[in-house]
């Protein structure tokens, strides 16, 4: 006796309907434990800073940059040699939130246009020596076994205490032209962040500052 396959097998139709899950389903209801925060992106450029909901907070976080520059002395203005050329710069602007979203600080940092430095002509040097996860676990073990206390330190705008050696010129930044000085250029004393040998000039002037409060260099960090 023959048995018709078709008559035993079920279709498509059947097969997805049966796979499907008989449970039922429970809408999710997450309450207050969690809140959806609709913030802007942050500006590209300074007139979109400006023009913002948030123009307030970028003005004084663009002043509190500004702030920092001028008392560092980063540059002086000059007229541009002959046959020198100017980098240029660009702002950038960030908004550093808490752990629960909301905004914590607007930031603004000034920063040069690294792609137009030239290797030999802006820069010779750039390498600079980062501390090895090694040395910090022996400092921590001495600490630990000496029972000495163990401090932190945070330096603001870093990057601005090296003193720049070769001679780079900057246009003069957008919103921050000096009135009578139009025609002239920033010419560089301190570093800026931006610059290929930035990191390197503020090493060299940590190395010499913490030297002269009598610590000692470890020479395998070097």
């Amino acid at each position: 006796m023959g048995i018709n396959p078709s008559s035993t097998s079920l279709t498509h139709a059947e097969l997805d309907e049966s796979r499907q899950s008989k449970r039922a389903r429970i809408i999710k209801n997450f309450g207050s434990n969690f809140v959806t925060y609709n913030i802007e992106d942050d500006p590209i450029t300074f007139k979109d800073a400006m023009a913002s909901s948030d123009a307030k907070q970028w003005k004084e976080a663009v002043k509190s940059e500004m702030d920092s520059i001028v008392s560092s002395r980063t540059w002086v203005l000059v007229y541009l040699p002959p046959r020198c050329t100017t980098i240029g710069c660009k702002w950038i602007f960030k908004k550093k939130l808490k752990p629960n979203g909301t905004v914590d600080k607007f930031k603004a940092r000034l920063v040069a246009k690294s792609f137009k430095p030239k290797d030999r002509i802006h820069y010779f040097d750039t390498y600079s020596p980062v501390t090895r996860l090694t040395t910090i676990r022996v400092l921590i073990a001495l600490a630990s076994v000496f029972n000495l206390p163990i401090h932190q330190i945070d330096v603001k705008t870093t990057i601005l205490y090296g003193e720049i050696d070769e001679k780079i010129y900057m246009d003069q930044l957008e919103g921050f032209v000096s009135h009578g000085n139009e025609h002239k250029v920033c010419k560089f004393v301190k570093s800026l962040y931006g610059l290929k040998q930035a990191p390197k000039q503020w090493h060299e002037k940590f190395d010499k500052t913490i030297l002269a409060f009598g610590f000692t260099m470890n020479e395998n960090d070097k």
